[in-house]
């Protein structure tokens, strides 16, 4: 290799370091932003206080599961802490992550659009694709933050609460507190891989408007509107390819052995979901005349 072959080399290996640093910094300060923004705070204070109320309400009239009232969650709770965070999880999934979720995804282009700050970062050197990707990756981040709030409260008022130790799963089978607790893990993955599909059909209808609580509310009317159709008897042939649907398949990780069908099923419709949209948010980001 010759030195001007050696100081090319040099010279490229130092632009993609600073070109990595470059994203990093980025990523950051998205970061800072949607962590900063009092409404967002806002949203997982609420989340936070979900499992504290229904911890308080099952302790002041707490089903009994003799007779068999309640929902096996609820009743659950009672015997071990822990399944308050299943619980709060099943009560927050179907509106409040999504809602969440929807809030932060839809401001995420719309926002600077309505700034006039897109076009500014448009002019700095960031391309529109890897703006898109920071911006989708920092409401990930968002809904897998929101997961986790609602779990360790859920965990946290749980252990003070009612009695916590070896964890009767489901199926009958009983496992210790340590395999409980990753069991939740667990189960906050899968809600934040579903929440990570929410993120993408948020960012998508962001891109298609400069007002970002048209594309909050859109967002959360098309979630609604899935799970609908997902309730209609006459359109069950829709079911196993409805966002909604395998979202409380979650419940299969609280089995043993586990039973991954309707997990690994959710996680394939996740999956295609996450693929088409940000497709189409990509094509229509790197088309769109930007004015503002």
């Amino acid at each position: 290799m010759s030195s001007a072959d050696a100081a090319a080399l040099g010279r490229s290996g130092v632009r993609a370091f600073e070109g990595s640093r470059g994203r990093g910094r980025f990523l950051r300060s998205e970061l800072r932003l949607v962590l900063t923004r009092r409404r967002n705070l806002a949203l997982l204070a609420v989340l936070a206080a979900g499992p504290v109320l229904i911890g308080l309400a099952v302790k002041v009239s707490a089903p009994d599961a003799s007779r068999g009232e309640g929902p096996p969650f609820l009743t659950s709770i009672t015997q071990n802490g822990l399944f308050l965070a299943f619980t709060s999880m099943v009560v927050a999934l179907p509106v409040f992550l999504p809602l969440a979720v929807a809030v932060v995804s839809g401001e995420s282009v719309a926002g600077e659009a309505n700034l006039g700050t897109l076009r500014y970062l448009l002019t700095t050197p960031v391309d529109r694709t890897r703006l898109l990707v920071v911006k989708y990756v920092s409401i990930v981040l968002y809904g897998a933050l929101a997961t986790a709030v609602v779990a360790a409260v859920g965990v946290l008022t749980g252990a003070a609460l009612f009695p916590v130790g070896d964890v009767t799963l489901l199926s009958g089978t009983t496992v210790s507190f340590a395999e409980g607790l990753l069991r939740t893990l667990l189960v906050a993955g899968y809600v934040a891989a579903a929440l990570a599909a929410v993120a993408a059909v948020g960012l998508l209808v962001s891109t298609l408007t400069e007002v970002p609580i048209a594309a909050m509310s859109a967002t959360v009317v098309i979630v609604v509107v899935l799970e609908i159709l997902d309730q209609v008897p006459q359109l069950d042939f829709l079911d196993p390819w409805l966002l909604p649907h395998d979202w409380l398949a979650f419940g299969d990780l609280l089995r043993d052995p586990v039973a991954l069908d309707g997990v690994g099923h959710g996680l394939l419709v996740q999956g295609s979901y996450v693929t088409v949209f940000l497709a189409l948010a990509w094509a229509r980001m790197t088309s769109k005349d930007v004015t503002s």
